[in-house]
């Protein structure tokens, strides 16, 4: 099984950007499709968006046009680069290998997440 570290959280205010950086480690980073997912608070963790081993990048509505999702497969990682950040993207934020396109459930036990916090 594949281990996730997510890093780059931090405080941002609104409008402002960020982004995130998962490292994979263990399994077949180069075969994986990699998803993100976030938790608000007293929230259900959801489907951010995912990336496929191809580059093909699906997003939920939540980030459609403000996030983007990228990957170095040279470097066993992926990035999720957010923009316009809004109040209610504050969660936590986790990646993990997508039980498959069509099912996005996590697959693999999750990492420790990075908090992201859009506040003025």
């Amino acid at each position: 099984q594949a281990q996730f570290v997510e890093s780059g959280g931090g405080l941002v205010q609104p409008g402002g950007s960020l982004s995130l950086s998962c490292v994979v480690s263990g399994g077949r980073f180069g075969i994986y499709t990699i998803a993100w997912y976030r938790q608000g608070p007293g929230e259900q963790r959801l489907f951010v968006g995912s990336i496929a081993n191809f580059g093909e990048t699906v997003y939920a509505e939540s980030g459609k046009g403000r996030f983007t999702i990228s990957r170095d497969n040279a470097k066993n990682t992926v990035y999720l680069q957010m923009s316009n950040l809004k109040p209610e993207d504050t969660a936590v934020y986790y990646c993990n290998v997508p039980r498959s396109y069509y099912d996005t459930r996590p697959a693999m036990p999750w990492g420790q997440g990075t908090q992201v916090t859009v506040s003025s």
